[in-house]
């Protein structure tokens, strides 16, 4: 039963980071500046949970709901702050093992969405505890784990 469980973890981790990297690859697009300007907060107004913004530009918007949308559940909650920040809550049935397997797929689709520039992944457990950061600096091509 363990292995069964462990097993589906691990799939479905890696169908995760299949998702992400194909559709990141087959339907990113280029930002425009119309796609850079702050979009207004929900602070303040009355609205449900998931009425909430996922970004603070229309970009980011897209990427947040589309992040948490084909996570499968991998995912509660998603911010792109910027265009260049993207904080990502994970849901409990995310394993230890998987955190970065999550964070490195993660991370190559927010490049692909929004190239040539350093961008940043915040991991945080469901309590809202960073758990990961991953960084990648463009001009260098590398990226940092902390």
């Amino acid at each position: 039963m363990v292995l069964f469980q462990q097993s589906r973890k691990i799939l479905m981790a890696l169908s995760l980071m299949l998702i992400l990297t194909l559709t990141t690859a087959c339907g990113g697009g280029t930002i425009t500046q119309a796609d850079r300007t702050t979009t207004p907060s929900a602070v303040g107004r009355d609205v449900t949970y998931a009425e909430l913004e996922r970004g603070n530009t229309p970009a980011g918007q897209n990427f947040g709901k589309w992040v948490v949308q084909t996570s499968k559940g991998l995912v509660q909650d998603a911010y792109v702050r910027d265009n260049n920040k993207l904080g990502v809550v994970i849901s409990p049935q995310v394993s230890p093992n998987e955190v970065r397997p999550l964070a490195s797929a993660l991370l190559q689709g927010f490049r692909k969405n929004f190239p040539n520039q350093d961008v940043k992944i915040l991991l945080y457990a469901p309590d809202k505890k960073l758990i990961l950061t991953a960084d990648y600096v463009a001009q260098t091509n590398q990226v940092k784990y902390s």
